[in-house]
């Protein structure tokens, strides 16, 4: 029977990358594995032949080599040498057989039975984010049991040899062509078993409680920002090592404004008078200071104004970022008669001069584009 290229058996282009081959081979691995596929000759076949390409296509050498030659490159005692055709068919799959079918086989292979990671989703302020703060939390989790120090063995007896696995963790099994390692069931891949458990902790070595930790936040975090507290997780199954507690930071809304990196945006209401006349205005900063803004005559709704060093904090750095302050003119409401004639006036008064540029040239491009419409 003739082989397939490569690239079609694991469903790539030619010019795929690394992690792009990794993937197409994960899929069809764990797609055509025996173990999925009991008394499946041809899935078999299938298994064998992604793990070969893979083999090959994963070594720049060897691709290069089959680039050029295609299957010549390693018949004959060519450059894959004389193994089968060059290929070594359980090194591609052992390269990420953890990865692939660790929790298919029952658990990673190793006697460690390292504590889960956790995560904890923590809601701070604009402002913590400013100034930085220090946050007690409260994580529900699984600590080391104290009546056997983690052992999970009653009374200082001792753990004992697993029978199962001799002591190793694990335990091989033969599947087709492959010898397959797996956890041993018996002690979890401990390679110990324990006569008399501890009543406390069920032969565990640990406990579950809600604990308080002080978490730092520093200044100048963004939203989305992880803080890893190491071996605060899960303690691990008999006195294996605890995992880590990620803490994700995601930042509230604020009434005022608006974050974008290290910068601040606000939006401020500007009276018509003053907009037209000129004048100043006040403004919050995020660091509860003011700030004063000057405003020229003439000044419209969009108009930004830049305060450097008034925005956030910027992580592991004394520097701030800036502050822009966008301007909303506000039409005046509840107007008296006399108000409204004298805006009368002003309209007559202003008549054939340029008072309202943006209007002005906005339906001056209006009739250009009708008188265009027309022709």
């Amino acid at each position: 029977m003739e082989k397939r290229d490569y690239y079609d058996v694991l469903g790539v282009e030619r010019g795929a990358d690394a992690d792009v081959l990794k993937k197409a081979y994960r899929n069809l691995a764990m797609r055509h594995h025996p173990d999925r596929n009991p008394g499946d000759t041809e899935a078999e076949a299938r298994f064998k032949e992604a793990n070969e390409a893979y083999e090959v296509l994963k070594d720049d050498q060897k691709r290069a080599a089959y680039d050029r030659f295609g299957h010549a490159a390693f018949e004959n005692g060519g450059a894959g040498g004389g193994r089968a055709g060059g290929f070594d068919f359980t090194s591609g799959f052992s390269d990420i057989f953890d990865e692939v079918f660790g929790d298919f086989m029952g658990g990673r292979r190793g006697r460690s039975s390292r504590g889960a990671d956790l995560r904890y989703n923590l809601d701070i302020s604009l402002e913590d984010s400013f100034h930085g703060r220090k946050v007690d939390i409260r994580v529900p989790t699984s600590v080391s049991c104290d009546s056997c120090d983690g052992s999970g063995a009653e009374g200082g007896s001792e753990p004992t040899t697993c029978p199962s696995c001799g002591g190793a963790g694990k335990v091989h099994s033969q599947q087709g062509f492959f010898t397959l390692e797996r956890t041993c069931p018996t002690c979890n891949g401990q390679g110990q078993v324990i006569d008399r458990p501890c009543e406390v902790c069920s032969g565990s070595g640990r406990t579950h409680l809600e604990k308080t930790l002080s978490v730092n936040i520093p200044a100048g975090v963004e939203d989305g920002t992880r803080v890893r507290l190491a071996n605060e997780g899960e303690a691990g199954l008999r006195g294996a090592p605890p995992g880590d507690l990620y803490i994700f930071l995601s930042l509230m809304p604020h009434p005022l404004f608006e974050r974008e990196g290290a910068d601040i945006f606000c939006t401020v209401p500007l009276p018509m008078t003053t907009a037209t006349l000129g004048g100043s205005i006040e403004v919050p900063t995020v660091d509860g200071s003011r700030a004063k803004v000057s405003v020229p005559e003439g000044t419209q709704t969009g108009q930004r104004f830049r305060l450097r060093n008034k925005g956030m904090s910027v992580l592991n750095s004394r520097g701030r970022g800036d502050m822009y302050v966008a301007m909303v003119i506000e039409t005046p409401v509840n107007l008296t008669r006399k108000q409204k004639e004298m805006l009368r006036d002003f309209e007559k008064q202003g008549s054939g001069k340029s008072q309202s540029p943006q209007s002005e040239g906005f339906f001056t491009r209006v009739k250009e584009f009708w008188e265009d419409l027309t022709d």
